[in-house]
Parts: structure tokens; C-alpha cells; sequence
């Protein structure tokens, strides 16, 4: 097993990554960036609690569900900088308006915002907000971001591993082969986090994700025939979106 000192040091490298997050890069005796990656999910506990605390401080202050909920939305966001954001958006605009594959990584590389990736963060902002608003209290509402936002990002490891890339030169690309153990314990925090929803809510969540996990793959392939940083963001959104809603049956 790892030593604690290199556990710390992933941790910290794929939270300084994935998020805005002050926190410092020490120098990691891993042979590729990859192998911190084991460490995602707990990169998205700490946007959940950013996000769960905004919630209960618009609670304490007697605003309402939505305007809370909406609150929670945006602090996660800015505290991941719209990284994930970012990669829906280029993915929708790529993936429906290129023609050709080379086309399609253009667009998505392209910094410009177009109709679909704007139609892409309407409806996934609307999705999130609107689950979230569903909870009149904070403790529901941070088991909710906590599954979400640890169990969404869970599955981007194994993705990594099993989709290859779509083009030699990129994020995904650059953070090197992805081991089947970073993978597993991954997976197996983004378990963990599905727990607060419960055995039944569990079950379905990991179904869910499993489902879009499953539909990204076959979409990607046939789209540019590999994946890419901006899929892995398109990926994380879906599962996010898909767990908040069903917290928000399960759990409201």
C-alpha cells in the first residue's frame, strides 16, 4: 500500500486539477499523473460541501428552496472553476454540429460557446437546481450533493481506462494510462457516496450512472471514436444531473 504521505499528495494533486481550490501541489512520486486519480471522488466531496454549506447558510437566512438550490448550484460551480461545465458544452456543440470527425474535435476545442453547448448548460443547470430546490432542509440536500458529486466523478477513471482517446494531443491524453486499481477505488468511493441515498437508492444510482456511463461509450465512439477531457466532462455532468434528481425523489 501507498505510504500516507503519497495518498495526501493525490488527494491534493487531483483537487488543485479539478478544482479552484487553494490548496498546494507537492511533488508526487507517481510514474504518471494518472495514478493520483484514484483520488477524483474526493475532489468532488469537497465541491459537494462547498456546495452543501452555501445551501444551509441560504436556508438559515429564510430564502427559499429554489433560490437556495440555485445558490448550491453556482457556488459548485465556481468552485470547480465550470470545468465539467465546460466540457458538456464543447461536447454538445461538437457532437451536433460537426460534420466530419475532424470537424467535430475542432468545434470542441474551439473556446467559442454555440447553440447546443448553450442548450446543453441550460438544461443542465435547470436539472440541478431543480432537484436541489426540491429539499426544504440542508441535511437531505448534502447527502444529495455528497452522492452526486462523489459517485459522478467515480466513474471517469474507469472511463478513462476502457474508451481510448480520441486524438493523441490532449487533456485526456496527456494524464497517461489509466491503472485498473486507480479505477476500482474510485468506482469504489463513488459507492461509498451512493450509500446516503440508501441501499435501494444506491442500487439505482450505480444503475444510473452504469447506464450513462454505458451511452457515452457508444456515443463517443461512433462520434469521434475515443474519448477525450471534454467527454469526461459531458460524462460527470450526466451522472451528476441523473443522482440529484434522484435524490430529490428519494430523499425530499
Amino acid at each position: 500500500m501507498p505510504p500516507l504521505r503519497m495518498l495526501l499528495a493525490d488527494v491534493a494533486l487531483c483537487t488543485g486539477f479539478f478544482t479552484r481550490l487553494p490548496v498546494p501541489h507537492p511533488a508526487s512520486a507517481r510514474a504518471s499523473f494518472s495514478g493520483c486519480f484514484w483520488a477524483v471522488p474526493i475532489s468532488g466531496l469537497a465541491v459537494a460541501l462547498i456546495g452543501a454549506l452555501v445551501f444551509a447558510l441560504a436556508d438559515l437566512a429564510g430564502l427559499s428552496g429554489s433560490a437556495a438550490g440555485l445558490l448550491a448550484v453556482a457556488a459548485t460551480m465556481l468552485a470547480t472553476g465550470c470545468f465539467h461545465e465546460d466540457g458538456l458544452s464543447d461536447v454538445a456543440d461538437g457532437f451536433g454540429g460537426g460534420a466530419t470527425v475532424e470537424r467535430k474535435l475542432e468545434i470542441m476545442h474551439d473556446s467559442r460557446l454555440g447553440t447546443f453547448g448553450t442548450a446543453a448548460l441550460v438544461v443542465s443547470i435547470g436539472l440541478r437546481w431543480s432537484a436541489l430546490a426540491a429539499f426544504a432542509d440542508p441535511l437531505p440536500a448534502l447527502a444529495a450533493l455528497v452522492a452526486a458529486h462523489t459517485a459522478s466523478r467515480g466513474v471517469l477513471p474507469a472511463f478513462l481506462r476502457l474508451v481510448p482517446p480520441a486524438r493523441q494531443a490532449g487533456l485526456s491524453a496527456s494524464v497517461g494510462a489509466m491503472a485498473g486499481a486507480s479505477a476500482l477505488v474510485a468506482l469504489g468511493l463513488g459507492a461509498l457516496g451512493l450509500l446516503l441515498l440508501g441501499p435501494l437508492g444506491a442500487l439505482i444510482g450505480a444503475l444510473l450512472c452504469a447506464l450513462a456511463f454505458a451511452a457515452m461509450r457508444a456515443l463517443t465512439l461512433r462520434q469521434i471514436g475515443g474519448q477525450t477531457g471534454d467527454v469526461c466532462g459531458a460524462l460527470q455532468q450526466l451522472c451528476e444531473a441523473a443522482i440529484l434528481l434522484l435524490a430529490s425523489v428519494l430523499l425530499a
